[in-house]
């Protein structure tokens, strides 16, 4: 399937979504892989996990860039070599991609009930707006759970914790943003999630917020 949603965020930031439909062989065919590449595609035991880099690949191509355009760093935060800031994100049957000129993160993640059982471990000051007998509450503990997984991204920080040093504050199953904080040793720095949802799927994009 070719591109399935391509959306500018504002003047800096732009977004584009992947829906993986295609063979591994078709994939490879339409791309040309740095050696490096080819060497992590090909030593990945899942396929769901070599489609999903490789539609990665697909993405930056849509974007204009080659594979050869972008590196890691040591703790394996992407960066392109023109400058430019850039995050990426997959889950099942999704890749998303987001550059911008100012730092981003992205993260999306299938909504399931399972989140639930788990928002013990990353809900912190986010329990005192989140109700449990929310009907939306799936919803809601994935689109905060896709925020600080996308502050966590953007900081590129180690030992950062999801419960103490990221906050989002309250919103509504209406509103598609809302504002969170990093806080650490003192500081806080604000940030603006802006949330989407597709096809049982939840997707937050972190930037800045000047």
């Amino acid at each position: 399937m070719p591109l399935y949603k391509s959306l500018d965020l504002n003047s800096q930031t732009n977004v584009k979504v992947w829906k993986i439909s295609e063979s591994i062989a078709f994939l490879m065919s339409k791309l040309v892989l740095t050696t490096e590449s080819l060497e992590r595609v090909s030593g990945m035991k899942s396929e769901l996990h070599q489609r999903a880099f490789l539609s990665v690949r697909m993405l930056l191509e849509e974007f204009g860039y080659l594979d050869s355009d972008m590196f890691y760093d040591s703790l394996g935060k992407p960066f392109l070599k023109d400058g430019k800031h850039i995050s990426i994100s997959h889950s099942y049957h999704f890749s998303t991609v987001v550059i911008s000129t100012v730092e981003v993160g992205i993260d999306i993640e299938k909504q399931r009930p399972k989140i639930i059982k788990i928002a013990s471990k990353f809900i912190g000051y986010e329990s005192f707006y989140l109700n449990e007998k929310d009907a939306t509450q799936i919803q809601k503990l994935t689109w905060v759970w896709c925020t600080k997984e996308a502050l966590y991204k953007l900081f590129g920080t180690p030992g950062m914790i999801f419960k103490t040093h990221f906050m989002v504050l309250p919103f509504s199953k209406e509103s598609n943003t809302t504002t969170a904080w990093i806080v650490q040793d003192n500081k806080k720095l604000r940030f603006i999630a802006t949330f989407m949802e597709f096809e049982g799927f939840g997707c937050v994009i972190t930037e800045p917020n000047f």
